[in-house]
């Protein structure tokens, strides 16, 4: 599936224990205090911080957080939260119909707004404000067990224990008959739709795959239960080659599936090569948009590049692309076309589904056209030779 949020690729903070030590300083009580930052999706760390609590007025947050100011906060957790959404209503979204690159604009200032506001964490994974939950349990998945006094976001925070409870609950897959379990930074397989896909075009046989990018392991593990004997998962996130694994394990799959960290193609030749990567060609602006995002596309164009020497003869490559960066004007079907020529492919076939989600329906959505117009497609491709 795609490669999801990306942090093994580089974007992680040193503060966990990947390098030198990053930290963050302010003042306080008339002292000067630093503690090291934590991020698991390589948020960046900010220069100014204040204290800040129960006191604060959304209004003055607002304004600092878009200053560049970052709120260390001492107060009620809950009132924090209620703050955070505060903050949130202020930040100005992109019009309806004003285009790709003003929603990006948008999302990315609200971004790094909202990260303004830190909360403490002291040993174990604690939060020590008032009325603060129990994030232990969540913050070791994302963290790990080394858990020294720290500072982070907020609203990083909140997705770490929202990634906890979709991991707890899982994902149901009809095309599995079973639940998939996203871990935290791993993209959750929630549109079925490209699932779906894998699950009903005919295999052009049953003894060896290989799924670039597997994420959670999803169509991996549609692939086995299809009856393909074995099967080969690559991604280059540790976090979801860890996810992967975990989830082939509960499915019962541990024999057929392999999972495997590289990046791309694992050796030799298969007589499927199935990837879907991200599907918007474009720079990622917050850590989370990798899941999405493909800079440049160098992830269509690695396995188009490399898909033919990883094929077994009479073999196929399935490219699993939604055509929303067509409709956004990030790329033109002309130009993915080519890049099959170009990679020494040609078309067998393609298979076309329409998305099932809401958000083609939702007018006041900025990229509302372009959603209501998406196509997500499994491009069949062959070597021309």
């Amino acid at each position: 599936m795609k490669q999801e949020p990306r942090p093994g690729d580089g974007l992680e903070s040193p503060g966990l224990g990947r390098g030198e030590e990053v930290k963050i300083h302010w003042s306080e009580a008339g002292q000067e205090r630093s503690a090291p930052w934590r991020t698991a999706l390589g948020a960046p760390p900010p220069a100014r911080v204040v204290t800040a609590d129960d006191r604060m007025k959304a209004d003055t947050a607002y304004r600092l957080a878009c200053e560049g100011t970052a709120l260390l906060w001492r107060g009620d957790f809950q009132n924090a939260r209620q703050l955070l959404r505060a903050m949130g209503r202020r930040c100005k979204p992109a019009a309806p119909g004003s285009g790709f690159h003003r929603y990006r604009q948008a999302q990315s200032q609200r971004a790094r707004t909202l990260g303004m506001l830190l909360i403490p964490y002291a040993d174990g994974h604690v939060v020590p404000l008032r009325r603060a939950p129990d994030v232990r349990e969540a913050c070791t998945e994302a963290y790990g067990p080394d858990a020294p006094p720290a500072v982070g976001q907020l609203r990083e925070l909140l997705g770490v224990i929202g990634a906890h409870e979709w991991r707890k609950k899982g994902v149901y897959v009809p095309a599995l008959g079973a639940r998939i379990h996203p871990h935290h930074g791993v993209f959750s397989p929630i549109r079925g739709e490209y699932v779906d896909l894998v699950a009903e075009a005919p295999l052009p046989g049953d003894r060896l795959a290989f799924d670039v990018g597997t994420g959670t392991g999803v169509l991996a593990a549609v692939l086995a239960r299809r009856g393909v004997r074995h099967v080969v998962a690559t991604d280059l996130d540790e976090r979801a080659v860890a996810c992967a694994g975990a989830n082939i394990a509960r499915l019962g799959l541990a024999e057929q599936v392999e999972v495997v960290r590289t990046d791309l193609f694992p050796p030799g030749r298969a007589q499927l090569v199935v990837c879907n990567p991200p599907w918007l060609p474009a720079k990622p602006v917050s850590p989370l948009d990798q899941a999405v995002y493909d800079p440049g596309g160098r992830m269509v164009r690695g396995f188009l590049d490399g898909l033919a020497e990883h094929l077994e003869p009479a073999g196929e490559g399935w490219l699993v692309l939604s055509d929303l960066a067509e409709h956004l004007g990030l790329r033109t079907r002309a130009a993915l076309l080519a890049g099959f020529e170009e990679a020494g492919l040609r078309v067998v076939d393609h298979m076309d589904v329409a998305p099932r989600h809401d958000r083609p329906k939702d007018e006041d959505d900025p990229l509302h056209a372009a959603r209501a117009a998406e196509v997500t497609s499994l491009w069949r491709l062959t070597p021309l030779t």
